[in-house]
């Protein structure tokens, strides 16, 4: 990712939400904070024509495209229709899939290895699953497989200040339910220290203050510095 709050697209125009990470992204079961794309495929064909993203079109990427005569030969023996939204979208979400990060230490404790984790964060472990933070933040990706309410049990966009934007909206933008509203997708905590700033807004890069607002926001528990320090560790 960027680490940035927001990103840059054409023109030096920001976007409204923050980047998520496109590694392990062929894992998540949507594609978006809201979820709006159901596939790699269908999320590789929204910023080519976001006018703030790239504010293009197919029909100049593909004569783009085609003014390559090498990549040209090299896509086609491998498309043989050549460059289409299809196509280019299909070899988009295609290289997206080998962006995988396995055999983490935490694989390898799971896997049995006792030495993988020290001791601080086998601690962190524990804290995370007592704090609830496993409910969500599940599976192969720990995140990624589910919607969940920012606020559980206290008032995340009152306490966060500033004006509630569309990029707040949350699954609602996509689903139109209105049940929807400030639900967004489960983040993936793979490669967390790498990939801040955190939550939809970007809100804080610091990874121990994620955990406490997590803590608070969705578990309604008030965490210690020290605590707050083990799960970050974890």
């Amino acid at each position: 990712v960027d680490q940035a709050k927001v990103s840059t697209g054409v023109r030096g125009q920001k976007g409204g939400i923050n980047a998520p990470t496109t590694f392990n992204a062929a894992f998540q079961f949507m594609q978006f904070w809201d979820g709006r794309a159901p596939t790699l495929e269908a999320q590789a064909g929204g910023p080519p024509n976001n006018p703030v993203e790239m504010d293009s079109n197919w029909k100049q990427i593909i004569g783009k495209l085609e003014a390559d005569a090498a990549f040209s030969r090299e896509f086609k023996a491998s498309y043989p229709d050549g460059f289409t939204e299809k196509t280019i979208t299909d070899a988009i979400a295609a290289f997206e899939r080998t962006l995988l990060t396995p055999n983490s230490r935490f694989d390898q404790h799971l896997a049995g290895d006792a030495k993988a984790l020290a001791d601080n964060e086998r601690r962190g472990y524990a804290l995370f699953k007592d704090t609830g933070c496993a409910t969500c933040h599940s599976g192969v990706l720990l995140g990624g497989g589910s919607f969940e309410l920012m606020g559980r049990h206290a008032d995340y966009f009152k306490d966060r200040g500033g004006p509630v934007t569309e990029a707040d909206q949350g699954r609602v933008s996509a689903s139109k339910a209105a049940k929807d509203l400030h639900k967004f997708k489960v983040p993936t905590l793979r490669n967390v220290a790498k990939t801040f700033p955190y939550f939809h807004d970007g809100s804080t890069s610091d990874l121990k203050e994620a955990v406490r607002i997590m803590a608070k926001y969705q578990s309604g528990e008030e965490l210690s510095r020290d605590d707050c320090a083990a799960v970050a560790a974890f």
